[in-house]
């Protein structure tokens, strides 16, 4: 089984130029270009960065673009790249513009757009937008679904706990039909919900054991079965090369590499592409 193979990176305004990583991803034969999701980083920031290395918050953090305009940028100078967020943050964007946003772009595009949704571990980042911690999971859902709506309907209304509006216009719609597909980011004890409830598929990151998350996948496909039977395809963030062929055999849709901003980053995304070559597992 083949895998689609994508790029993820913390575009920063001094590294690597995101537009040619981009187009070098696109001419080395990379599926994806998925860009991370940070609108600020409060000075008092108490919340612990939560991924490896354990440690300070690394410094491309601070310095984050914002990933729709870059995407959109990117979207110029290439022509078939899927241009895909690891992950955005509703829970600190408004979803109707957001809806606009994410539209626009796709329609843009041609269609390219790969939507990675989570719901954020910076506390004070999602506080200074007005969001309570404590109840972001049920808003990230709120919002995804209304931005489907908006994406789905000539007169689209929401009515929730957190996000409530009357019918409403907004074009242009997203170019894929029903809109880009929804990918909800995470590994916590009820992400699978999530990507049940209101995802078009699943995005872990890399496990160091895989046959943990081999077991969540093949439960994902069993819940999926027992469900309404649409596939939830898996996407996994923070791919290693020498855990490709398990990946394929769990039945993984996409491996995602992610580089290091910097100016090295050229360099790094020439490797990768000739070290996945060597497996044979390439897309």
């Amino acid at each position: 089984m083949s895998l689609k193979l994508g790029i993820g990176i913390v575009a920063t305004d001094d590294g690597v130029d995101p537009v040619r990583l981009a187009q070098e991803a696109e001419q080395l034969g990379f599926e994806s270009l998925f860009l991370a999701d940070h609108t600020h980083i409060p000075v008092a920031r108490a919340t612990p960065y939560p991924m490896p290395p354990y440690g300070d918050l690394p410094r491309e953090y601070y310095r984050t673009c914002d990933p729709f305009v870059t995407l959109a940028a990117a979207a110029t100078a290439t022509s078939v790249l899927r241009l895909g967020t690891g992950v955005s943050l509703p829970v600190e964007r408004d979803p109707i513009l957001m809806a606009k946003q994410v539209a626009t772009l796709d329609h843009l595009s041609g269609g390219r757009v790969v939507l990675g949704v989570g719901a954020g571990w910076n506390r004070e980042e999602m506080r200074n937008h007005g969001t309570d911690p404590r109840t972001r999971m049920a808003l990230l859902g709120e919002r995804v679904e209304a931005m489907k709506a908006i994406w789905t309907q000539e007169r689209a209304e929401y009515h929730g706990r957190f996000v409530d509006f009357d019918p409403i216009y907004s074009w242009p719609k997203p170019a894929q039909a029903p809109h880009p597909p929804v990918l909800v980011g995470g590994g916590g004890p009820t992400v699978l919900d999530r990507v049940l409830a209101f995802g078009d598929g699943w995005m872990p990151g890399h496990q160091r054991d895989l046959g943990a998350l081999g077991a969540r996948i093949d439960e994902l496909n069993a819940r999926v079965d027992a469900g309404d039977g649409r596939p939830r395809p898996v996407s996994i963030m923070l791919a290693r090369v020498e855990a490709l062929e398990r990946y394929a055999a769990m039945g993984a849709d996409r491996a995602v590499f992610l580089v290091d901003p910097g100016e090295g980053a050229l360099r790094e995304v020439h490797a990768l592409r000739d070290r996945a070559a060597a497996t044979g597992l390439a897309a």
